[in-house]
């Protein structure tokens, strides 16, 4: 498998780029944020391993994570999949950020009346499985950082993980329609029942292991896990 990246300038938002081999279709996740978008770096990236976009995986609606979704499929039309819970936020990113913020403020700079729907989006279900561009890709509801955080398995090897877990950390809960209880629940009912040989791609950061996680991330832990709060 093919798994490469492109790192936004604003947030350093991973868009992850997966394909079965070089030279053929691809998915392309969260395409994030740069001025005016990141559609130049994504286009030079797949081009470099001369793949065909055919659908983008959202992990989460956050701006850093959808913020070059419409301009890239109107260079390059197909699919969006998403959850029905984080869908409103393609047209409105302001739903789930903290007011005068600064993605708020790059809303403003960049152009809040330019956010619209994609021509074609798909609303994944918890538990879904689909196939796209050769992969087998299965969708696992994860809320907690936002409400319709979902993670992404492919080909039972990789778990795209967004911003709901990270290389020894995981996802903040603070933000409109995050909550620390959910994140909890996922992490314990959704995260550590996975197997341990899937290799994790974060929404920020650098590759890890379900395996590594379990064992040396400290918000995998009992102590953290039976924590109460809202």
């Amino acid at each position: 498998m093919l798994v490469d990246r492109v790192i936004a300038p604003y947030f350093e938002t991973n868009c992850w780029i997966l394909a079965t081999g070089v030279g053929q279709e691809c998915v392309i996740v969260d395409p994030g944020i740069a001025k005016p978008n990141l559609v130049k770096e994504i286009i030079e990236k797949v081009s470099e391993h001369n793949l065909k976009p055919v659908g983008i995986l959202i992990t989460h609606g956050h701006l850093d994570h959808i913020f070059s979704v419409l301009p890239l499929t109107k260079q390059t039309p197909m699919r969006t999949f998403i959850t029905g819970d984080d869908r409103f936020l393609l047209t409105d990113p302001t739903g789930a950020i903290d007011k005068g913020g600064v993605s708020e403020q790059l809303i403003a700079a960049f152009g809040g009346d330019n956010f619209k729907e994609p021509d074609e989006v798909v609303e994944v279900e918890d538990f879904s499985h689909f196939e796209i561009a050769g992969l087998e890709i299965g969708a696992i509801f994860a809320p907690g950082h936002t409400k319709g955080s979902v993670i992404y398995t492919v080909d039972n090897q990789q778990l795209i993980s967004g911003d709901v877990l990270f290389a020894g950390s995981i996802g903040r809960t603070d933000l409109p329609t995050g909550s620390a209880t959910q994140m909890r629940k996922t992490l314990r009912e959704r995260i550590l029942t996975l197997p341990d040989d899937l290799n994790v791609l974060p929404g920020h950061g650098g590759q890890t292991t379900i395996a590594i996680e379990r064992v040396r991330n400290p918000y995998l832990q009992e102590d953290f896990l039976n924590q109460n709060g809202r």
